[in-house]
């Protein structure tokens, strides 16, 4: 009999969909870790221009079309002031390919990747997928990243670690003094650090610093996308940047499991970071009016949430079968061991649903909470 790969058979179905699945039709999602606006109009209209023009027929370069990494680079020196070279740019199906790409390319079999715990399902997962073992590391009373706790947890079998803010799923934004010691670890100890920054311009507190900024060697991959800044999730387009020895391994991956993003796609892209940026501003304060509300119900329910300052997420401690009562109440949220084993305890809500839908649900939440004490 045939048998499967023992990596893949490390890694199951993800916790979020399994509640998805559980959940009725007519159910108020607040598990969806994506943004409720539309794509905006001339991103839609450049894909459309490109297809009708029959531009977006054929491969484009493996890295991505020339243009769109233009466009990452321009953006990383608007944004930062980082000099990225475009040929030091892959784009990528998403961000979640990008980040398999960095782990595939780094991590041997056996070696270690540090994670945070509660963390992003696919940290765990693709590192079990690149043949890794998953070190999970806990946060702070406010769901950040400890980065001393970082480095306690380096050994000789590390291979990377990573950072993700702003995070999913607590909504937590590190400060630049951690962001800064990150960089130091990935330099002294001569480990990867894998910075996520999916969600980098969504932030309410504070602002997005990347490692990238302040690390003296090449030793820090950074991942972002389209998928939330500009509400693109479906479009299936990121990038990884990093130098240049590393993104000429990350290629080899690439050009055999996707050879290319889609060609549209990438149109889209490059207008969404070249055009306007007015919509990104206009979603980033309606999703802070949100979060305020959100936190105020929750805190009204009587739980404890550590305020997110960046993304689109609560992660409030919860009594035990609280997220069973919630959901079977028509609310759909994703239990925080979904996320981890230090989870545990927690939920993760997404505020990326309309106000009337939150107000809503945070009645049948208080409702709920008031059963399970």
């Amino acid at each position: 009999m045939t048998r499967f790969a023992d990596r893949v058979e490390q890694v199951s179905i993800s916790g979020i969909r399994e509640v998805f699945e559980a959940a009725g039709e007519d159910a108020i999602n607040l598990g969806l870790g994506q943004p409720d606006f539309p794509t905006p109009e001339h991103v839609r209209r450049a894909a459309a221009e490109a297809i009708e023009a029959g531009e977006a027929d054929a491969y484009t370069s493996n890295k991505g079309t020339r243009d769109l990494r233009e466009a990452v680079s321009a953006t990383y020196d608007r944004d930062y002031g980082l000099a990225v070279d475009p040929a030091d740019v892959i784009v990528t199906a998403g961000g979640s390919e990008a980040l398999h790409l960095a782990l595939e390319a780094h991590v041997d079999p056996g070696e270690e990747v540090i994670v945070p715990d509660p963390g992003f399902v696919s940290y765990d997962a693709l590192t079990r997928i690149a043949g890794g073992t998953p070190r999970p590391v806990g946060l702070r009373e406010d769901l950040t990243l400890d980065p001393a706790a970082v480095e306690d947890a380096i050994t000789d079998e590390t291979a990377a670690f990573v950072v993700n803010s702003p995070a999913n799923p607590t909504g937590a934004v590190q400060s630049e003094a951690d962001v800064r010691e990150f960089a130091r670890i990935a330099d002294e100890h001569d480990v990867l650090c894998l910075s996520d920054e999916v969600y980098e311009h969504i932030v309410f507190e504070g602002e997005h610093r990347s490692p990238a900024e302040f690390a003296e060697t090449d030793n820090v991959v950074v991942v972002s996308a389209c998928s939330k800044t500009y509400s693109m999730t479906g479009w299936r387009v990121g990038w990884v940047i990093g130098s240049t020895r590393r993104i000429e391994r990350m290629l080899r991956v690439h050009q055999y499991c996707q050879a290319c993003a889609s060609a549209p796609a990438q149109y889209a892209a490059e207008a969404a970071l070249s055009g306007p940026q007015d919509r990104v501003d206009e979603m980033v304060a309606a999703f802070e009016e949100r979060r305020d509300v959100v936190v105020d119900g929750l805190t009204d329910a009587g739980l404890d949430v550590p305020i997110p300052h960046g993304a689109f997420y609560a992660m409030p401690a919860v009594p035990e079968g609280w997220c069973d009562e919630v959901l079977s109440r028509g609310v759909v949220v994703v239990p925080g061991e979904a996320f981890g084993a230090n989870g545990e305890g927690y939920a993760r809500l997404s505020y990326a649903a309309g106000m009337e839908e939150l107000k809503e649900a945070l009645e049948i939440i208080d409702d709920a909470t008031r059963a399970v004490r």
